[in-house]
């Protein structure tokens, strides 16, 4: 599974528990999680080998921010992050402007993230492929 290949980049508990944080802040957006939102994070947990108990204790926990050091490993954060924003199918600006800032944060480039975000509405379930998610941000490189 891509989501399982992609954690396995995470190194440190703090690194994993700070990825779980801001998918939390994300799926809190708009003010419900919903089920498959909690899913979502919940197999993201069990990916990073946090329990049930720690993911649902970072609900009222503040955990620092601590972006992945490569980029390669914060456009994978950046990919997770759309992916949990669309596994309920709907998007709201707020979720949008979410993104633009994390990706800002981690130091994405911005025209690349917003690209991202214009081209996910062309694919099935809002779903980019990784390749193309990838590609997009090459090019925004040369």
């Amino acid at each position: 599974m891509y989501i399982s290949k992609c954690i396995s980049t995470l190194k440190t508990m703090k690194e994993k528990l700070s990825l779980l944080t801001e998918l939390i802040k994300l799926a809190r957006c708009d003010h419900e999680v919903r089920e498959q939102e909690y899913n979502f994070l919940l197999t993201i947990a069990q990916s990073l080998n946090v329990s049930k108990e720690d993911l649902d204790s970072l609900f009222d926990k503040y955990i620092d921010f601590t972006p992945p050091e490569s980029e390669f490993e914060r456009i994978l954060q950046f990919h997770r992050l759309v992916l949990l924003m669309n596994v309920d199918i709907e998007t709201s600006d707020i979720e949008i402007e979410f993104l633009k800032d994390i990706g800002i944060r981690i130091g994405l480039n911005p025209m690349a993230t917003n690209r991202v975000l214009a081209e996910m509405n062309l694919y099935p379930d809002k779903v980019i492929p990784p390749e193309k998610l990838i590609e997009i941000f090459k090019e925004q490189y040369n």
